[in-house]
């Protein structure tokens, strides 16, 4: 059997990520408030004119929230596949992939206020 090219697996790579990415939002509450957030900041950006410096600094810590949820749910799933019913230890890996979200989205919280403040005020 003939194997496919590096470049031919590498587009149904990125087919296989962006059809992960559309379900994640489709299908997660958090994802999509996450989304709106990051969206009403990137508006802010444009309004605030905001520097490269900090454009880089808000798409990152976005990203990076967006990220980490993604694998907090894919944790999450994962986990409710392998035993559905209530586990003490299932939980405890849950919420320590629930913190890490927490963690990210505090830290972005924090530079989008060292953004936006000095602008706002």
């Amino acid at each position: 059997m003939p194997r496919e090219s590096f470049l031919k697996n590498r587009i149904k790579g990125v087919g296989y990520a962006l059809r992960g990415a559309l379900l994640l939002v489709r299908t997660e509450a958090s994802i999509k408030v996450q989304v709106f957030i990051g969206l009403l900041m990137t508006a802010a950006g444009f309004y605030f004119e905001i520097s490269s410096t900090e454009w880089i600094l808000q798409i990152f810590a976005i990203a990076l929230v967006l990220g980490v949820e993604g694998l907090n749910t894919a944790i999450e799933k994962l986990a409710d596949y392998v035993q559905p019913e209530y586990d003490q230890k299932i939980g405890f890996l849950k919420d320590i992939s629930a913190g890490a979200v927490m963690l990210v989205s505090i830290a972005a919280s924090i530079a989008g206020l060292i953004i936006y403040c000095p602008k706002i005020f």
